[in-house]
């Protein structure tokens, strides 16, 4: 399902409870709702459509969506100084990155995986675990 963006900032300042199996619907509607944005988005966080959870949508280096449930960054390695957007927030803003991530995460199975990404996909990464965290740049 195609969800509302949420711009509460209140709401997306908390940071987010661990995803369940009970979860994996708000996957779909991450799915749904990104490439309904696809035009002006990479990347969401359950809490950008409303759900308190730790689950993230990117597009990876190859143009897949890909869904990651309970991401934790292991390791950031290369930091450099860039300028973001985002769909809930009007503007862009100053942010530190890192050119490299490590992240842990689960499948839609549940199933714990390590994954290192880098270049702008690791950037998308790192500012939808920051959504997770309640960050906000």
């Amino acid at each position: 399902m195609i969800r509302p963006l949420n711009r509460d900032t209140a709401f997306l300042a908390q940071k987010a409870e661990p995803a369940t199996p009970a979860d994996l619907a708000i996957g779909q509607d991450l799915q749904d709702t990104l490439q309904a944005c696809r035009a002006t988005c990479v990347g969401m966080a359950a809490n950008m459509i409303g759900f308190n959870k730790r689950i993230i949508i990117f597009v990876d280096d190859d143009g897949t969506p890909k869904v990651l449930y309970n991401p934790v960054i292991l390791k950031k390695e290369g930091s450099y100084k860039t300028e973001e957007g985002c769909l809930s927030l009007l503007g862009t803003r100053p942010t530190v990155r890192y050119k490299k991530v490590k992240v842990q995460y689960q499948t839609e199975t549940f199933q714990t995986r390590v994954k290192t990404w880098s270049g702008y996909t690791a950037q998308i990464i790192q500012h939808e675990v920051d959504h997770c965290e309640g960050i906000l740049i």
